[in-house]
């Protein structure tokens, strides 16, 4: 299992994981971190006319969380609810990621950052198309730099095979962990996935967290 070396947040230091720059979990729970270099990131990604789902799309869902966190989660793109409240993970699946970060990590939503490969809903929920997925992967590849998150996990096949650049499908790449640059990588299933899927993905998605946590490991 790799090891992330620790390093410093935006003061040097940090707190638990995902806690924000003054150490304290929960400072952040808005959409793009106000005050922070994202705000113009999710600016350009707000009037963003780079593939045809800007004309089907209710808003931009840019991401959401602590701006500093340890741990970046990557989803696919956003449903209907998402759509609707322009912020990832809001429907039954994003109720579940919120079950098993309190289970298995211990922390809400407000300590981790969250984001999607697409930032604006496929029509009907289809699977998002190669050429949106290229257009929107600068915006991506802003967010993991700026946050630069000790560990990724990567919620699917879309955003797996995104980051770890493999055509691989996620049954077997998950259950272990990934160097990829700074930062490593964890991938699990979508937590649509386990809804669909029952007892045995969930405990699959489980294992995964707790592989996370434990890459996080201990923090200033």
């Amino acid at each position: 299992m790799v090891a992330p070396a620790p390093r410093g947040g935006s003061d040097g230091r940090r707190g638990r994981p995902g806690a924000g720059p003054h150490g304290r979990a929960g400072l952040y729970h808005a959409p793009v971190a106000p005050g922070t270099r994202l705000v113009a990131i999710a600016d350009e990604a707000a009037v963003c006319t780079r593939c045809p789902l800007a004309a089907t799309r209710t808003q931009v869902v840019f991401g959401v969380g602590d701006p500093d966190a340890d741990l970046l989660f990557v989803g696919e793109a956003p449903g209907r609810d998402e759509d609707l409240q322009g912020e990832p993970f809001v429907g039954r699946s994003g109720k579940l990621l919120d079950r098993l970060l309190d289970e298995e990590l211990g922390i809400d939503r407000s300590a981790v950052y969250i984001a999607n490969v697409v930032k604006c809903r496929p029509p009907d929920n289809r699977d998002p198309r190669p050429e949106e997925i290229t257009a929107c992967r600068p915006y991506l590849t802003e967010q993991v730099s700026l946050i630069a998150p000790r560990v990724v996990v990567t919620l699917g096949n879309f955003a797996t095979k995104l980051l770890l650049d493999t055509d691989q499908g996620i049954t077997k790449l998950r259950g272990a962990s990934y160097p990829v640059g700074d930062t490593v990588l964890v991938p699990t299933f979508h937590p649509a996935a386990a809804l669909r899927g029952g007892g045995v993905v969930l405990a699959q998605m489980r294992a995964d967290f707790v592989r996370a946590k434990q890459l996080i490991g201990p923090v200033a």
